[in-house]
C-alpha cells in the first residue's frame, strides 16, 4: 500500500448521486428531529429503548433516551463528512497510483457517503418508530426491521468493494 504521505491530494467535486444521497439522508434526519420536537410533550415518560431481532420492543427507558439516536446521528455526520473530505486517508490496495487515484477516491468517497446517509435514514426511522410506538399509534416494525437494516448497511460496502476491484 502506498504510504499515506505519498498519496495525491485531489479535490474531486461531489457527484450528482452523492448530492442526492446527502439531500435524502439529511432530510430524513431533520424531519425525524422535527417530529421528535413536535411530539415531545405528548410522549409518556417511558418509551421504547431497544428492539430484539424480531423487531419487538424488549426494553423501555426514559423519554430522554430518544435523544441518543440524534446525538449519534450528529456525530456520524461530523465523522463521516470528514472521511468524505479526505479520501486519501482511506485504505486502498497497492495498485493505487497517480493515474487511478481519482477513480479510487471517488469510489471510496461514494461508499462513505452512502453509508453516512443510510445510517441517518435508519436513525430517523428508529426514532420515528420509537415515538409512534410510545404514542400508541402502532405496535412496531416486526421481523423485517433487522434484515432491512443489515441489507442497508452491507449493500454499499459490498457494491463499493466490487467496483473498487474493477479499477485498474
Amino acid at each position: 500500500m502506498a504510504a499515506l504521505q505519498d498519496r495525491p491530494k485531489i479535490n474531486i467535486p461531489k457527484t450528482k448521486s452523492e448530492k442526492v444521497w446527502d439531500f435524502t439522508g439529511y432530510l430524513c434526519f431533520f424531519c425525524s428531529l422535527v417530529f421528535l420536537l413536535l411530539t415531545w410533550s405528548a410522549l409518556p415518560e417511558q418509551v421504547p429503548a431497544h428492539y430484539n431481532a424480531a423487531g419487538e420492543v424488549d426494553r423501555t427507558g426514559a423519554k430522554w433516551e430518544l435523544l441518543i439516536l440524534p446525538g449519534i446521528g450528529v456525530f456520524t455526520i461530523m465523522l463521516m463528512t470528514l472521511f468524505e473530505k479526505f479520501p486519501e486517508i482511506h485504505n486502498y490496495p497497492k495498485r493505487l497510483n497517480a493515474s487511478n487515484a481519482v477513480h479510487f477516491y471517488r469510489s471510496s468517497r461514494k461508499m462513505v457517503n452512502q453509508l453516512k446517509n443510510i445510517c441517518l435514514i435508519m436513525f430517523a426511522f428508529l426514532s420515528v418508530e420509537s415515538i409512534t410506538i410510545a404514542l400508541g399509534w402502532r405496535e412496531g416494525a416486526g421481523g423485517w426491521m433487522l434484515p432491512i437494516i443489515l441489507i442497508g448497511v452491507f449493500t454499499p460496502i459490498v457494491t463499493g468493494m466490487m467496483k473498487r476491484r474493477k479499477i485498474e
